[in-house]
């Protein structure tokens, strides 16, 4: 997109950018509040039931290298129309039978939501002026936790009213939308022109970034970012911290039904504080870390994570503040993520090498959480254990991320 362009959709370009981060994580949160319906009718074990949360994330981590490499031949604003267009066929999918098509939808639906993850950074650095960058991607991933909130809230009374298959496939008005706001900004030439994303926009990009973030780019010939333990640290903070997300999202209803009492409706309304607390921490790390430091704000935003399961296993009746406390830190754990892979960042290759690593080995991790703790579950029949193996992942998210943080503002590597 030229400058021309630029000035002339500002506000359709963000819309469109928060409208399609509504769609890359809610459809597959609506999932939870209504578990329990879809176990039963198409006889579930939680373990199988944890697949549904599962399978998009595995998708994320399998699929991000071949996403990475359809971005670079396809070009940004087609690989983002085709990101649009596939989580919408997978939404219809989804809802259209039995347990094939469920698992089928939930794939196709994992797989162009992955490039959406991969592209829409890309979106950012090239269309947004270097000032703007840091909103425009707070606003970003403040907006997946929204459409998160928004499905978490409505799933369990839409499936009251039209059947679980229905309440899913109603959340592919998000698709509409962004579709609609996203070709009115770009236009349908430049939506659907194929054309490859050449490494000068890539590096200038990379530049952007790193000028709005006060990060530094270090020039360097042959970077080795599966060598480099900043990277791993990384990865594995990354991992941790997805693998606390995705099991909470998952289970956290089904919680709070059974240890709690709550009906599905309240479970799932009470739930979604989780997911729209992030908004703030979201767009409050990067505030904070211009006083603070990135340290400094990792230590508090993990402090903050591990409140949530602890919180949950000591003291359940407190939800509410757990569930405020672990909100702030999911929303702003993943937006300190991002930062440090700029900040680590060498060179724009590097930066598309080092996101991939940190989002496909992350998300491989992440993609364990729902049937892990579903198993875990099953094996013991109390939820106790289960919230343990997300404190312990808290916990990991802590150590990772401090130690990696540290060595990104003292060294290179």
């Amino acid at each position: 997109m030229n400058i021309a362009a630029r000035s002339r959709f500002p506000v359709l370009l963000l819309l469109g950018i928060v409208f399609i981060g509504f769609i890359l994580r809610g459809p597959i949160v609506a999932v939870a509040p209504i578990t329990g319906q879809i176990s039963d009718e198409l006889a579930l074990s939680a373990a199988q039931a944890g697949l549904l949360t599962t399978l998009p994330v595995l998708c994320f981590a399998l699929m991000t290298p071949f996403a990475s490499l359809f971005v670079g031949k396809a070009g940004a604003n087609f690989a983002t129309t085709t990101a649009i267009l596939g989580v919408g066929v997978g939404s219809i999918v989804r809802s259209a039978g039995g347990l094939d098509a469920t698992v089928a939808g939930t794939i196709i639906m994992g797989a162009f939501i992955t490039v959406g993850n991969v592209v829409i950074p890309v979106i950012i650095r090239r269309d947004i002026e270097p000032t703007r960058v840091g909103i425009v991607t707070g606003a970003y991933t403040s907006s997946l936790n929204v459409g998160s909130m928004i499905t978490t809230l409505a799933t369990v009374p839409l499936a009251a009213a039209v059947g679980w298959r229905g309440a899913l496939l109603t959340w592919i008005g998000f698709v509409v939308l962004a579709a609609a706001v996203w070709l009115t900004a770009l236009g349908p030439g430049r939506a659907f022109r194929w054309g490859p994303l050449k490494p000068a926009v890539e590096s200038a990009a990379v530049d952007t970034v790193a000028r709005a973030t006060g990060a530094t780019l270090r020039p360097v010939a042959k970077p080795r970012t599966w060598l480099s333990l900043s990277a791993v640290l990384l990865s594995l903070t990354f991992g941790a911290q997805a693998f606390s997300y995705y099991g909470l999202t998952a289970w956290l209803p089904t919680i709070l039904e059974q240890e709690l009492g709550y009906s599905a409706g309240q479970a799932g309304t009470s739930s979604s504080i989780f997911q729209i607390a992030a908004v703030v921490g979201a767009l409050g790390v990067p505030l904070l870390s211009q006083r603070l430091g990135v340290p400094r704000t990792f230590a508090l935003v993990s402090a903050l994570w591990i409140s949530c399961p602890a919180g949950l296993l000591l003291a359940p009746a407190g939800w509410l503040a757990w569930g405020l406390l672990g909100g702030v830190a999911q929303g702003g754990g993943i937006t300190l993520v991002f930062m440090l892979v700029v900040q680590l960042a060498l060179s724009g290759t590097h930066a598309r090498q080092l996101s991939a690593m940190v989002q496909g080995a992350g998300y491989a991790i992440g993609a364990t959480a729902p049937s892990l703790i579903g198993a875990v579950h099953d094996a013991t029949s109390t939820w106790a254990l289960p919230i343990i193996v997300v404190l312990v992942a808290t916990l990991v998210f802590a150590v990772a991320g401090l130690t990696g943080s540290r060595r990104a503002s003292t060294s290179r590597t």
